[in-house]
């Protein structure tokens, strides 16, 4: 399911609405501090413990805010490191459009997490927003459940990889790639399941298997959906020019880009390989009612002289020769049998049973 939330029509700008009872989660804090010798992870309790915005201890912070059931937490939040107003209304209103957008000395980056529902099958979003600072990234999300970036987070505390010997920008580049990456595995089980269907329909059309099918062709419209503006996103990020996004994390950006157009071809390879599996269930349905329609004509032709002829003869006239001799009945049960089996053999001739 794809969170949506806007706010009420001629509100002023930058209003953040409280949601509704039970909508949202209670926010959970977590604070990951690193450098390329030290790594440290925490639990905060209320933002006035998180550590200040121009902390020069040569760190840099990873700040998740989970949970938007408490209005009171992302505005303090966003009055203890300056965040633009406008993003944080983005924030709390789900169902933005991926996009970055620059706010003075920050970028907002607005992201789908996309993810299949564990009982039922379906395709599901959630909003990622993040705000790119220098030495501080801070991610918003409601459900912290549902993430990819536990990856990402051993990454951190293993210290693999460039991630603990680079800024902020670099962590922001990993977690849009767990989110972009995410879509493979989601298109392998459309691909496995598209290709159970095309088997099925050929070799016994069900309407039961459409109904997949188009259950699929909408996940693929949610994908593509969500996918195409994070193509936009990306090269967004490789022209910034404010200086948050370093030239050293824009090479590895060009490599998430890739992977967004690799994810949006096999999308849209996906798309017309459903769009023809309906066109092949539409054909058989049709060549199977054509098969019926030939057989019943079949059946209706070779009756219809035997019915002529059971009529005649069955009208019973006195002066009918036929009906006297013995042999009478025996020769038109003969007669009747053999057109039958002539008709029978003249349209296998032909190629029409």
């Amino acid at each position: 399911m794809f969170k949506s939330r806007h706010r009420i029509p001629g509100t002023a700008p930058a209003t953040l609405a409280p949601l509704k009872p039970g909508e949202g989660k209670p926010p959970e804090i977590r604070l990951i501090e690193f450098d390329s010798h030290a790594f440290r992870e925490t639990t905060v309790r209320r933002v006035e413990d998180l550590p200040p915005r121009d902390a020069d201890d040569g760190k840099i912070r990873w700040i998740e805010l989970n949970g938007l059931g408490d209005i009171a937490a992302l505005q303090a939040l966003g009055e203890r490191y300056g965040l633009h107003p406008l993003a944080l209304e983005d924030t709390l209103n789900a169902g933005q459009r991926a996009k970055v957008d620059a706010y003075e000395d920050q970028l907002y980056i607005v992201v789908q997490m996309l993810y299949r529902d564990p009982d039922e099958g379906r395709l599901c979003g959630e909003q990622l927003s993040m705000f790119l600072l220098p030495k501080l990234l801070i991610t918003v999300q409601e459900d912290p459940a549902c993430d990819v970036f536990e990856p990402v987070r051993q990454r951190i505390r293993t210290g693999r990889g460039w991630i603990r010997k680079s800024g902020p920008d670099y962590l922001a580049y990993a977690l849009l790639d767990a989110t972009i990456d995410h879509g493979f595995p989601i298109l392998e089980s459309i691909g496995e399941a598209l290709e159970e269907i095309e088997d099925e329909l050929l070799e016994r059309p069900s309407r039961a298997a459409v109904g997949r099918l188009h259950d699929y062709r909408r996940m693929l419209v949610h994908l593509r959906r969500a996918v195409w503006p994070e193509r936009d996103l990306v090269n967004q990020l490789l022209s910034d020019e404010s200086g948050l996004v370093k030239k050293q994390t824009k090479v590895f950006l060009r490599d998430a880009c890739d992977h967004a157009v690799r994810i949006i071809d096999i999308v849209e390879s996906y798309r017309e390989l459903a769009a023809s599996l309906i066109e092949l269930y539409l054909s058989s349905v049709s060549q199977r009612t054509n098969d019926i329609m030939r057989m019943l004509t079949v059946i209706s032709l070779v009756f219809m002289p035997l019915t002529f002829i059971a009529g005649v003869y069955g009208m019973n006239f006195k002066h009918m020769p036929e009906l006297e001799p013995p042999w009478g009945y025996y020769a038109c049960l003969g007669l009747m049998a053999f057109i039958a089996s002539a008709q029978l053999w003249f349209f296998k001739r032909k190629g029409w049973l």
